[in-house]
């Protein structure tokens, strides 16, 4: 998992150990694309899939742009020998149902304005750029700017009186779990969202555990185990330091306060609840505003 990306200063100084056999286990061997899986098999077995640039023409390319089934059936043949795949419905069949329900948030007419001033912002600053040099991650600051303004109006001006309709769905739809003795897991991939909701839970009296990618993992492993233990209602979890390696059972509802660029990983994060030892059915719940 930690050294699928080739460009990484961690899979170089894998690459360079010598040894007579190599065995990798990995969850994920594509989360981004299939050049993962090219550098996964440049560990174990170099040579087999040839050079980047012959797998990217013979099977990336075909494949990721162009949906080539007869390249997607041939690079499984070629590394089926080498790969011993357990699925998650084979060896989970006594895993409770998992249930995904998209709540579409309506915003308030003030969020629409100041959705919409930012749209409109955003379009003349790409206008009025003609360089394309860094324009791709022009577009995507500006994007994210919009993908903030959704989760609430004070990510992006602190000073705004603007009122977050997700906010509001969020405190309902906490205040029924809870009042049914459920525990949830809470992703944002902003922090300052979730210094917001944790704002909320605190002038509420609700408990609850935290992790961002900048807790220590001594940190981490005491929220995790308390959690379990029954000390907190909500375990709000940035989504880059919640997305692997998390057993979270002691809660049946999972709660993404917003959808993350990769649904894979959000996928990921799901399954911290959806796993070996839980025992109740799982709910995920995906909060989008409408029209955004």
């Amino acid at each position: 998992q930690a050294i699928k990306n080739a460009a990484t200063k961690r899979s170089k100084a894998a690459m360079a150990l010598n040894s007579k056999f190599k065995l990798i286990t990995t969850g994920t061997p594509i989360e981004n694309h299939l050049g993962e899986l090219w550098n996964l098999f440049n560990f174990i077995n170099p040579g087999l899939l040839g050079s980047i640039n012959s797998f990217n023409e013979r099977f990336a390319i075909p494949i990721e742009r162009f949906q080539d089934r007869e390249a997607k059936f041939k690079l499984k043949k070629l590394i089926r020998p080498f790969i011993l795949r357990r699925i998650k419905s084979q060896v989970l069949e006594e895993l409770p149902p998992r249930t995904d329900v998209t709540l579409e948030v309506e915003m308030s007419k003030d969020e629409e304005h100041f959705y919409e001033a930012l749209r409109q912002n955003a379009l003349d600053i790409l206008e009025s750029n003609k360089e394309k040099k860094g324009r791709h991650l022009q577009i995507l600051t500006e994007i994210m700017k919009l993908r903030q303004a959704c989760c609430n109006p004070k990510l992006i001006s602190p000073q705004t009186n603007i009122e977050s309709s997700k906010l509001r769905v969020f405190a309902s739809v906490i205040d029924d779990l809870i009042g049914g003795r459920h525990k949830a897991l809470v992703f944002s991939q902003f922090i300052g969202h979730l210094t917001i909701i944790r704002e909320y839970l605190d002038s509420q009296g609700i408990s609850y555990q935290y992790m961002d990618g900048s807790t220590p993992s001594k940190d981490r492993k005491k929220s995790v185990d308390d959690f379990q233990a029954g000390h907190g209602d909500l375990f709000l979890i940035s989504l880059k330091a919640g997305g692997l390696g998390l057993n979270l059972t002691a809660a049946d509802y999972v709660i993404h306060m917003d959808p993350w660029w990769n649904p894979a990983i959000e996928d990921q994060a799901s399954d911290r609840a959806h796993r070996i030892g839980q025992t109740r059915p799982v709910t995920i719940y995906r909060l989008v505003c409408k029209n955004s």
